[in-house]
């Protein structure tokens, strides 16, 4: 999720489920060999298991950057052939090399060569008029050939022309089913479902069919959702009992951060989904929205913007009674 799942969402979601894995927001290979790379890959080591995903069509680009992202840490190297937008269409990444594969399976086999953690793709189901049952079976054949330790798919097209990015995550119809007959036909290959899953109950449902279910949205607009992956989906204890814990926990990390010059709303704009249907969740998220943009703004906003929504639940209550 490019913009959103930066080293400080991460770390937030980290505080709410051990063993989900996390992804990076994707990151071209260009921007990787040519920017400053402490500041696109650095990450806490908290945020352990997290995958590095990239984005490149060029096979050598590609390996060299697996290469990089093994050196930093990362667990996993994933290749988004999913993207619909039109800035990765020109650089001839994302959905677009959909129609592509040979090429796909050639970045996909420099990767595996160059490293020794897992390598994945994640796709659509086709693009425009690509028949999906021939699309993303050819696909799949083709860098499961190459090595690829798994493949998530997004069960819809992506409409390269004549749909925004947005509408592409929302206008094709879903296609669970396809997916489940890949897994079917290729039982030796992971293969992990993608697209509309918003509840945890959803998610469990879908792997009686496949190996496993990434969430994004949802993850990400309803972020307290993922308290509940340790315990539904591994049978583990949460890491906390209340979303207010796992508040209260981000704050060693807020004033580590912004002791390094990082501005609040950086960190902020990830926790404003935290609370639902808890009394005084509007004041809270209010709070941060107006406070934490202001220049000047402290890791006592995060604080106030907590107390603002326990002293309107005690108003609400008090009201009630």
């Amino acid at each position: 999720m490019m913009d959103w799942t930066d080293k400080h969402c991460r770390f937030f979601h980290r505080l709410l489920t051990h063993r989900a894995l996390l992804y990076t927001e994707m990151l071209t290979t260009a921007a990787i060999l040519r920017g400053d790379r402490q500041r696109l890959l650095g990450f806490d080591a908290f945020e352990h298991p997290v995958a590095l995903q990239l984005g490149g069509s060029e096979p050598k680009a590609l390996a060299e950057c697996a290469r990089i992202g093994e050196e930093f840490g990362y667990d996993e190297i994933n290749l988004n052939i999913g993207c619909p937008s039109d800035r990765v269409q020109e650089g001839r990444f994302g959905a677009c090399l959909m129609v592509e594969p040979a090429l796909v399976a050639e970045g996909v086999a420099a990767m595996k060569a160059a490293v020794k953690i897992p390598v994945t793709v994640k796709c659509r189901i086709g693009v425009d008029d690509q028949d999906p049952q021939e699309a993303l079976f050819g696909f799949t054949a083709a860098v499961k050939a190459a090595g690829t330790d798994a493949l998530i798919v997004h069960a819809r097209k992506a409409w390269l022309k004549g749909l925004s990015p947005r509408e592409n995550r929302e206008v094709p119809p879903l296609d669970y089913a396809i997916v489940h007959r890949l897994k079917a036909t290729h039982p030796d290959l992971e293969i992990i479902i993608n697209g509309g899953i918003g509840t945890l109950e959803d998610a469990q449902a879908q792997l009686v069919h496949v190996d496993g279910v990434m969430m994004g949205r949802a993850a990400y607009q309803e972020p307290w959702r993922l308290l509940g992956v340790d315990p539904l989906l591994f049978g583990e204890a949460a890491p906390f009992a209340t979303a207010q814990e796992v508040a209260l926990a981000l704050m060693p990390y807020i004033e580590r951060e912004m002791a390094k010059g990082i501005r609040l709303n950086s960190i902020t704009r990830h926790v404003l989904g935290l609370f639902r249907a808890v009394p005084g969740a509007r004041a809270y998220r209010r709070h941060l929205a107006i406070e934490a943009v202001k220049p000047g703004a402290s890791a006592a906003v995060m604080a106030d913007a907590l107390a603002a929504m326990v002293d309107m639940a005690k108003d609400l209550s008090n009201i009630a009674a």
